[in-house]
């Protein structure tokens, strides 16, 4: 159901190599852009895609906005987390189990922006 998702930043370039790094360990690689966004796909599923808003004014954080990433396993939560983190993000919350079916991540980006990635099962 979902085709893609944006991420708003205000500094697209600056923003890239964290991007880079965190979507290479889920197999993501830079699909195409245009002047306001990058897309990424891992070529399963959603894109998604990092930028300027569309709306011209300035990006930031929303609560209760965050994008979830599908990891196939507890290892790559783990090693999508640390690349996060190396890549100028920060912890919100370490790598763990949450309840019996789901162990997760969570992390902002450098502009504060919230992401999970998770494995179910």
């Amino acid at each position: 159901m979902l085709a893609y998702t944006c991420i708003g930043v205000n500094d697209k370039e600056k923003a890239l190599p964290f991007y880079d790094a965190v979507f290479a360990e889920l197999g993501g690689k830079r699909v195409f852009n245009n002047d306001r966004l990058q897309f990424w796909s891992n070529g399963q599923g959603p894109m998604i895609a990092v930028g300027s808003p569309y709306d011209g004014e300035a990006a930031h954080s929303g609560n209760g906005i965050m994008p979830a990433l599908a990891a196939p396993d507890r290892e790559t939560v783990d090693k999508v987390y640390a690349a996060a983190l190396a890549a100028g993000g920060s912890c919100d919350g370490e790598p763990g189990e949450r309840m019996p079916t789901f162990y997760g991540a969570y992390f902002r980006d450098p502009e504060g922006n919230k992401m999970c990635v998770c494995k179910f099962g």
